[in-house]
């Protein structure tokens, strides 16, 4: 293990325990099982098998932090286990794994939050044990971030809702058995929109496969609603209140995603450190070259700045607070550091760095999807700033 190796980056926090460790040390071995050896074909491939959901089921990968009641481990578990998840699945270095394994972690919350029992009792237990998946649809070709003026409409028809529109960017959109959608129920603006819960293969749904500069083992889906009917009981919440449960979602998921941008970083530091302490240039190794050490002492400058902001913002958030101005900051810190590492990483690989199976490669490849999904950065700032009072 050399000075720079992924477990020596990270900052120690007070908040991890034995049970934290232990669970460590679970999803390590799941990576190193099951993923790992495996990434770089499922990522030539596009697709990775839908049996890894069941296997990932079965460490609690899948079912950690939901209720138990549904096949969830909840108990003892806090946000720092989903931060140490983030972590471990990053080191196989791809976020299409990350994104197509654990799409649920944005499809299902919104059911277990706002929707009825019976709703959450048919469908939690079989994506929490990986036996159907379930993609978030909000984005939409009119617009990403603007989710107030959400275009997609249901009309209330007797018993059902008939949905019209469309949907695109929807990650595990080509696979997903479920479909949890924001529509407009009612007037425009931020108090006329619902969340649906849509099943995928009804009438009038239809979806087109979109190929992307990265993320090429997660599916990703333009989804189009066409005369589509819904049953009223499939209605995830009170009708004209999905707005406050689409921004709950995004607090969660910006963490999730700063937590995987940050062991992106490490990874991308710990592979360049290693290159730079075998490879020789005139007569001596990278790592002896001035300039070449200080852009590791950046990087990893970088990568304890942006760990003690997320440590603090878990913190709070497992204290009950909600901290949007800070989580806002926080997913715009971990997407730069994430960027600065990737591309200083490569810098340092030179021609190796360039080659496909690379994790360093793989990882550049995908800097752009983290720094605009979830909230570009240009909208977070301005949500920073307005929170802040400005």
């Amino acid at each position: 293990m050399h000075p720079l190796s992924f477990d020596l980056t990270r900052l120690p926090c007070p908040c991890f325990t034995e049970s934290h460790d232990a669970w460590r040390k679970t999803v390590r071995g799941f990576v190193e099982r099951e993923i790992a050896p495996h990434v770089n074909a499922w990522d030539e491939e596009g697709k990775f098998p839908r049996e890894l959901h069941r296997r990932a089921a079965d460490i609690g990968l899948i079912g950690l932090g939901y209720p138990e009641a549904f096949g969830g481990v909840s108990e003892g578990v806090d946000i720092f286990h989903s931060i140490i998840a983030s972590e471990e699945l990053a080191r196989a270095g791809s976020g299409g794994l990350v994104a197509g394994l654990m799409t649920h972690g944005i499809g299902l919350p919104p059911i277990i939050a706002l929707g009825s029992d019976e709703l959450k009792a048919r469908l939690a237990p079989d994506i929490l044990a990986g036996r159907k998946l379930i993609a978030l649809c909000v984005t939409e070709p009119s617009g990403g971030s603007d989710v107030a003026n959400i275009r997609t409409k249901a009309v209330r028809d007797g018993d059902h809702y008939v949905v019209n529109g469309e949907k695109t960017f929807i990650t595990t959109g080509m696979r997903a058995d479920y479909l949890t959608v924001a529509a407009r129920t009612g007037a425009a603006g931020a108090g006329g929109l619902s969340f649906l819960l849509v099943e995928a293969d009804n009438p009038g749904v239809t979806r087109t496969k979109l190929d992307k500069m990265g993320w090429w083992m997660s599916d990703t889906a333009t989804i189009h609603f066409e005369d589509v009917r819904v049953p009223a009981a499939n209605l995830i919440g009170a009708e004209n209140s999905g707005f406050a449960g689409i921004v709950a979602n995004f607090n969660g998921e910006r963490l999730g995603m700063a937590a995987q941008s940050i062991a992106f970083a490490r990874v991308c530091l710990e592979d360049a450190a290693a290159w730079a302490m075998q490879r020789e240039t005139f007569g001596k190794p990278l790592s002896k070259h001035q300039v070449v050490r200080h852009k590791l002492a950046e990087m990893l400058r970088h990568v304890h700045a942006s760990t003690a902001l997320l440590d603090n913002c878990a913190w709070r958030v497992r204290n009950g607070e909600t901290p949007v101005a800070e989580l806002s900051l926080l997913k715009v810190q971990a997407t730069r550091t994430m960027e600065f590492c990737a591309r200083e990483a490569m810098q340092i690989l030179g021609g190796a760095g360039f080659m496909r199976g690379c994790r360093v490669e793989r990882i550049y490849r995908e800097v752009r999807v983290m720094a605009i999904g979830g909230g570009s950065e240009e909208i977070m700032l301005d949500l920073a700033a307005r929170q802040s009072g400005l």
